[in-house]
């Protein structure tokens, strides 16, 4: 059984023709782009680059990895 998380996205005026984009459930998980697919996309990153283990936690034998996939 494959099952996703799900996120909520709230895009807000940004100034200037920018659309800011963040992921409510996640704090700091906040991007921008020029159209809401490009911010949608951004924040999708920027919330992969948050998520990501760092390289050394993979050493310790008291953590094991979890696998989530993202649609997107």
């Amino acid at each position: 059984m494959s099952e996703a998380l799900r996120f909520t996205i709230r895009y807000s005026d940004g100034g200037e023709g920018w659309i800011m984009a963040q992921v409510e459930e996640v704090p700091g998980a906040i991007s921008q782009g020029r159209t809401r697919p490009e911010a949608r996309e951004n924040v999708t990153d920027a919330l992969r680059l948050m998520l990501r283990p760092e390289p050394d936690e993979s050493a310790d034998p008291d953590r094991e990895p979890l696998f989530l996939p993202i649609a997107s």
